[in-house]
């Protein structure tokens, strides 16, 4: 016998049924709304900083025209206006290049060092005075490797020119006794490159005037050797 369970009398009330449940997905869906207004902000600092930026890369970036060398040059040699070229560089007050606007006034002057292509052109490598002074003349002296220092020579170095005995000839007096051999003291004017055929290298010495024939003669027979003097000598 089934039992009846009694709803009371005179309530005419239904029992509440449950508020469903709003996923979270939704919930948190509707609280990111859009506002307009701090997208606009965003962007204006976006700008902002990019402009920013801008204006520090310009600063950092700028670019001055200086003169490079396009040829070689040797120290001594006239520098001509086809041994430059116009290079853009970040200045650097340290390095004292050569400012582009100044390319007619460096042409027609020498170079005091020698100028290798692709460096820049500083002001301590133009000069307006030849390397041969007053009083001296320019010899050529072709030299094997065996006839001078295994360093390099530059310009400027003070040497000794040393005449060496032919074959078969003794530096010995006539009384058997060693001489002096005879030295002319030169001055390194410019360096040549070294033939790939022969290995000689050709050296341009500045001595005194009375002394260039001399030493053009023995220059001739090959017959010379380079001495370099050491600091603080004459």
């Amino acid at each position: 016998m089934s039992k009846t369970t009694a709803r009371p009398a005179g309530t005419g009330q239904v029992p509440a049924q449950p508020t469903p449940q709003v996923p979270g997905a939704a919930v948190g869906f509707r609280a990111r709304r859009r506002r307009p207004g701090m997208y606009a902000l965003a962007i204006a600092l976006i700008a902002a900083g990019g402009g920013g930026g801008l204006l520090a890369f310009q600063a950092t970036g700028e670019r001055t025209p200086v003169l490079a060398v396009a040829k070689g040059v040797e120290a001594g040699d006239v520098i001509k206006d086809s041994d430059l070229i116009e290079a853009q560089v970040q200045l650097d007050p340290a390095l004292k290049p050569v400012p582009a606007a100044e390319r007619a006034k460096v042409v027609g002057k020498r170079a005091s060092v020698a100028l290798t292509p692709g460096a820049l052109l500083t002001q301590g490598q133009v000069t307006t005075r030849t390397l041969v002074k007053p009083g001296e003349r320019l010899v050529g002296i072709g030299l094997k490797t065996s006839q001078m220092p295994a360093s390099r020579l530059s310009p400027g170095d003070k040497i000794l020119v040393v005449s060496t005995p032919a074959d078969g000839q003794s530096a010995a007096g006539k009384d058997g006794e060693g001489a002096d051999p005879q030295t002319i003291a030169a001055r390194v004017v410019r360096v040549g490159e070294k033939s790939q055929t022969t290995g000689e290298q050709v050296v341009d010495v500045a001595v005194p005037s009375q002394f260039g024939p001399t030493l053009a003669a023995q220059a001739a027979t090959g017959n010379v050797a380079l001495v370099v003097d050491g600091p603080g000598e004459s």
